[in-house]
């Protein structure tokens, strides 16, 4: 495939919104290897579907987002509420008249040679405006591991690509054809499978201690779930390891932690970059069942310890993690404190767990959607791929 030359440059449009599940995380991955791969061969744009064209009130999505998801039992009521054949294609019925002007001027203000959808909101109404005789083919790619929303899954999608196995069962079993509907992995960007230093490198250049586990803290981009609490428990609990806790845009749960008194070894951050480094340099990981986050850690080889999770689409992700002995689940203080005793003071069962999450590990996903994206395009637009 690499020596396809274009006559004109296929232009690619991705919808997400910054709404959890990795939706713009995903996005980029693959956009950043379709670049590498294929430099200057395609014109790509991302779209947020909610920010850039819904009506109010669906335009502030994104930003509640976060407060929604601090209501569990709403949360989960909503998710249960339309999840299903039968009740997706109901809310979608009754929206539609509602989301028809915007959805029809999405695909009016960008024309393109493909859709990539990573949302499963836009699913419905995007592919209902393009209509039935539609000619610009639309691929899915669902970013929850295993109980995504039913609105992820649409038969009218030309290719629906899933994270594993039981995504593709449960697509099937929502009524999409099995031909349609591939496993492939979660995208994950290029960095987090290549690592470029070793673990003893990356933690004295980081000035962590080189003779002492590292366990992980994590609550996502935006410091989601009792991040402060977790974070005080393991340092109560007296373990021999040092604590690097990622606050992420939290800026005031990242003030508080920073000026907490630790009686262990502890690294304070927000935001980071350097994530992939973060990964390979540690020993266990304690986050949300989110699953880009998830994912990597398969690939860096991390137990995990999962204490938090949104209700509905990470239930599954719990599940999975702990079905294949790569983790456990543990929301409350005192059973992630007696797993981390455990791993940390008998090393075969770390291993284990670590040797469990790397088998779960698929750190040529994004190569894989890669290919069935040129190979879409191919079908589609051969006009304007030349094989040489």
């Amino acid at each position: 495939m690499m020596d396809q030359l274009r006559k004109n440059k296929p232009h690619i449009v991705f919808l997400f919104s910054d709404t959890g599940g990795g939706h713009r995380s995903s996005s980029e991955a693959i956009i950043e290897l379709l670049e590498e791969e294929y430099p200057d061969h395609f014109t790509m744009k991302m779209v947020d579907i909610f920010r850039d064209y819904a009506p109010a009130p669906f335009d502030l999505a994104p930003d509640m987002y976060r407060p929604l998801t601090r209501i569990p039992s709403v949360w989960e009521a909503s998710f249960k509420f339309s999840d299903g054949l039968k009740q997706a294609n109901f809310v979608s019925k009754i929206l539609w008249p509602y989301l028809k002007g915007s959805s029809e001027r999405l695909i009016e203000d960008n024309p393109c040679d493909l859709f990539i959808n990573v949302h499963p909101l836009s699913n419905v109404s995007i592919l209902r405006a393009l209509g039935e005789d539609r000619k610009v083919p639309y691929i899915t790619i669902v970013t929850d591991l295993v109980t995504g929303h039913a609105l992820w899954y649409r038969p009218e999608a030309d290719l629906i690509i899933v994270p594993t196995d039981l995504a593709r069962q449960r697509g099937i079993e929502l009524g999409v054809p099995s031909e349609k509907i591939i496993t492939v992995g979660q995208p994950v960007a290029e960095r987090y499978c290549h690592p470029l230093e070793d673990k003893d490198s990356i933690k004295h250049r980081l000035g962590w201690p080189l003779n002492k586990p590292i366990i992980l803290l994590v609550g996502g981009g935006e410091g989601m779930g009792p991040l402060q609490d977790t974070a005080e428990a393991i340092d109560e609990a007296g373990l021999p390891a040092a604590l690097v806790v990622i606050a992420g845009r939290n800026h005031h749960l990242q003030e508080k932690l920073e000026k907490h008194e630790w009686s262990m070894p502890a690294f304070i951050y927000g935001f980071v970059n350097e994530m992939p480094a973060f990964m390979n340099a540690s020993d266990i990981i304690v986050t949300k069942a989110g699953p880009g986050t998830i994912s990597e850690a398969f690939i860096a080889g991390l137990p995990l310890i999962l204490y938090n999770r949104v209700p509905g689409q990470e239930d599954g992700n719990v599940d999975y993690v702990v079905d294949n002995s790569a983790g456990v689940w543990a929301p409350e203080p005192e059973d992630m404190v007696a797993r981390l005793s455990d791993w940390l003071h008998n090393p075969d069962h770390l291993k284990e767990a670590s040797m469990a999450s790397k088998r779960l590990a698929q750190p040529q996903a994004t190569h894989r959607i890669v290919e069935l994206i040129i190979e879409q395009l191919e079908k589609s637009a051969p006009d304007k791929l030349e094989i040489a």
